[in-house]
């Protein structure tokens, strides 16, 4: 993922569970500011219920 793809925090907040699962998954900070939105990510997910067995398959291990 390129920086521009990274998500904005708004995005973040509007993003679906399974898409929340994608980004925590999939996602590597290459700065502070990336690693702010990752624990945004991880916080929200977390909240949501975090991964299940079935998300895991359907996002996959190869990428967003």
């Amino acid at each position: 993922m390129s920086d521009q793809d990274f998500p904005t925090a708004i995005q973040v907040e509007h993003a679906s569970r399974e898409q929340l699962a994608k980004w925590y998954r999939f996602l590597l900070a290459s700065n502070k500011e990336e690693q702010v939105i990752l624990d945004k990510i991880a916080e929200r997910f977390k909240k949501l219920g975090g991964m299940t067995p079935e998300i895991s398959s359907r996002i996959g291990h190869g990428g967003v």
